[in-house]
């Protein structure tokens, strides 16, 4: 058995008995000083430990989120309507996708940007539209010439009027032109608008009925337009209600359409035309001139464009006439990310956001009516944000993110104008790592705090305490 004496002697703290210890005030007062130090260093020391350290390196990117890239976006355009607007993406690599519609919704808008109506139903886009072989060297005229006084009396007066918006400068127009006159003389002939009065075809020409061609928002020749006595509404805001005819072109069709038509008006009962839903070819115009797109598409992580237009395979566009002003409300790269998991992440990197949506908010318009065919064109340059965190010795992706500059122009262009994005991933990417920090390292800095202001204090004391000693032995000695 060991005896208790020999494990006292390992004893490295020896105590000294009270009655030979001195308490004095400057050790008091030292001691004071050293428990206020002790403290405050470590608050400072555990403020560190609990604040998040990153490191920020630049790398080569390795994305493990595939070959694609997802743009978000919501524009308004107020002077683009639905029923042309087109969202197309084209690339480097030759891809060109036209007129996308399955990721994509129109909503019309006026041109304060106020919704009027539900969402725009484009239907099925028709890749080809069969017009007349007729070339008659003599088009003998059927159709009902109309200027702003004539179609106000006439929409109110037939129960049906179909009016072709044309432009003489327009190819599709010139095709249309001979079904057209065909049509309304056979129509003409068979439902006479004096002793049937159901069905009135009539013509506009817009280079010279400017305004009423604006005041039902054609953008496009020819638009083919379907007007119902007592649908047309004009009281709010100018909107309005009517059919687009996006049929067939050539006369047998459009004979067709138009008996359709008649149809459904009794001819006893002229006041009001009941709808005919049953013809695919027929769908409501526009309500207004306006268009609000929103959506998402997917593009390859290469160069590219992001492209909004008037686009349509046959109709035409007076470019000069054409306003590609718009604002953008969002417009963002990569997955949507929640706002909590964003709000985690600015708690590592509080700039981390800022340039993932920079274009939100931003309006591009153009003022100047005498500018015309302008196009506005923003450059964007990407570049991938990813925050890594390590917990249990294992690295998890806090959050992935594209943020993007962007510089905006517009330039003046011989084409239709266009509102184009253009942009580059750069091959790099930001990688932030968060750096956790062990609890026996913090807990070896307490230690050393304790230790080292205890033993800094007690250094400090002996020398005042020695210090005291000596000047009352000089002045003992100077007494005596």
């Amino acid at each position: 058995m060991i005896s208790s004496s020999k494990i006292k002697s390992v004893d490295f703290y020896r105590k000294i008995p009270r009655d030979l210890t001195e308490a004095s005030l400057s050790g008091a007062g030292l001691s004071i000083i050293a428990a206020l130090a002790m403290v405050f260093l470590f608050g400072m020391e555990l403020n560190n430990y609990l604040a998040v350290s990153t490191t920020t390196s630049v790398i080569v990117d390795n994305s493990s989120d595939g070959d694609f890239l997802r743009i978000d976006f919501n524009m308004s355009f107020p002077a683009l309507s639905c029923e042309f607007a087109s969202v197309d993406v084209s690339d480097v690599l030759g891809t060109n996708r036209l007129n996308i519609t399955k990721t994509i919704r129109k909503f019309s808008i006026d041109q304060h940007l106020r919704p009027t109506g539900s969402e725009f139903q484009s239907g099925p886009v028709p890749h080809t539209i069969k017009h007349g072989d007729e070339v008659d060297e003599e088009t003998v005229e059927g159709s009902v010439t109309l200027n702003g006084v004539s179609f106000d009396k006439l929409s109110h007066e037939y129960p049906i009027l179909v009016v072709n918006f044309y432009a003489p400068w327009c190819y599709w127009s010139t095709r249309l032109k001979p079904s057209w006159e065909k049509t309304a003389n056979i129509i003409k002939g068979r439902y006479d608008p004096e002793s049937d009065g159901r069905i009135l075809l009539a013509k506009v020409d817009c280079t010279v009925e400017v305004d009423l061609c604006k005041r039902h928002h054609i953008q496009g020749y020819p638009s083919i337009r379907i007007f119902r006595k007592g649908t047309d509404l004009r009281e709010d805001h100018g909107h309005h209600d009517h059919e687009s005819y996006y049929g067939d072109r050539d006369t047998e069709t459009l004979v067709k359409a138009m008996e359709d038509l008649v149809a459904s008006v009794p001819r006893e009962n002229q006041r009001l035309a009941l709808e005919d839903k049953s013809n695919a070819t027929k769908r409501p115009a526009p309500m207004t001139g306006g268009c609000r797109i929103e959506g998402y598409v997917r593009v390859k992580k290469v160069p590219g464009n992001l492209i909004i237009s008037a686009r349509s395979g046959v109709h035409s566009f007076d470019g000069s006439k054409m306003n590609m002003s718009h604002v953008i409300s969002h417009l963002s790269f990569g997955k949507t990310i929640s706002p909590r998991l964003l709000s985690d992440a600015k708690r590592l990197i509080p700039h981390l956001g800022r340039s993932h949506d920079r274009l939100n908010g931003r309006s591009f318009i153009n003022h100047r009516d005498l500018d015309a065919n302008v196009t506005i064109e923003h450059y964007l340059q990407i570049v991938k944000t990813e925050v890594v965190t390590r917990k249990a010795s294992r690295e998890h992706t806090l959050i992935q993110e594209y943020e993007y500059t962007a510089h905006s122009s517009l330039a003046q262009s011989i084409y239709i104008p266009v509102v184009k994005f253009h942009f580059e991933l750069s091959p790099m990417q930001v990688l932030i790592t968060e750096n956790p920090k062990s609890f026996s390292h913090f807990l070896t800095n307490v230690c050393a705090i304790i230790g080292g202001v205890f033993t800094v204090a007690g250094i400090l004391d002996s020398i005042f305490h020695n210090t005291i000693r000596m000047m009352k032995k000089v002045e003992l000695g100077k007494n005596f």
